[in-house]
């Protein structure tokens, strides 16, 4: 039997027309809004690389905010500053950006480019922003009470958590993800070891505007200590 192929990084299998043109919802703010107050935590930070901008609100956000913004897409239909796969960022030099911002990008290719990825992200950025999906379904109870910033929440996530993604077939949404969080292979704790070879993790929270995004805050290994 011959090796098994892995798929090369490639442009999202949709009608990327219609897709670009698409209405923004709300969840748009919400990771808008989570990435902004992200950066805002973070030390020293003015220039900004976004790895698939996708339809832009991030970057008119951070612009306006005073962020120097920089944007890397692999579909040339996004209009970004540079072209290009996130596993192979030549184009930029080391620690080139303060923040590298991948929001829902890592789960588009194949698993077996993920390491790749991170390095590349850890080279050109001092910290970095990542975002991921969430498998399945999501129902939260949740109690505000408006006194000081009380906020409970009861989350109860729906899906098939038992199931082994290969990383090689993109299963999920709709046919745009090879593996999602809470898979086997990809709960939280196995994330945080891939990302603890190339980051520091500084935080990683679940998004409580939207339960789809687990997010992850990161310093790089190969400057923290410089």
């Amino acid at each position: 039997m011959g090796e098994t192929k892995i798929p090369d990084p490639a442009v999202m299998p949709v009608d990327r027309e219609a897709w670009w043109r698409h209405p923004l919802h709300l969840v748009n703010f919400m990771n808008a809004y989570a990435t902004y107050r992200d950066l805002r935590s973070l030390d020293g930070v003015r220039a900004v690389l976004i790895v698939g901008p996708g339809q832009g609100l991030d970057t008119v956000v951070l612009r306006w905010q005073g962020f120097e913004v920089t944007t890397l897409d692999i579909d040339e239909l996004s209009h970004a500053d540079h072209i290009g796969s996130v596993h192979e960022m030549n184009m930029f030099g080391d620690r080139q950006f303060d923040v590298v911002v991948a929001s829902h990008v890592l789960e588009h290719f194949a698993a077996a480019h993920t390491e790749r990825a991170l390095a590349e992200i850890a080279r050109v950025g001092r910290y970095a922003l990542i975002y991921l999906p969430v498998h399945g379904r999501h129902l939260r109870l949740r109690l505000t009470p408006g006194v000081r910033d009380w906020d409970w929440s009861v989350i109860a996530d729906v899906g098939r958590w038992w199931e082994r993604p290969d990383g090689l077939e993109p299963r999920y949404c709709e046919g745009q993800h090879f593996w999602e969080v809470g898979l086997r292979g990809f709960r939280v704790k196995d994330l945080e070891r891939r990302l603890s070879a190339f980051f520091e993790v500084i935080r990683g929270y679940r998004n409580p505007e939207w339960l789809a995004s687990h997010n992850f805050v990161l310093r790089s290994r190969r400057w923290s200590s410089r």
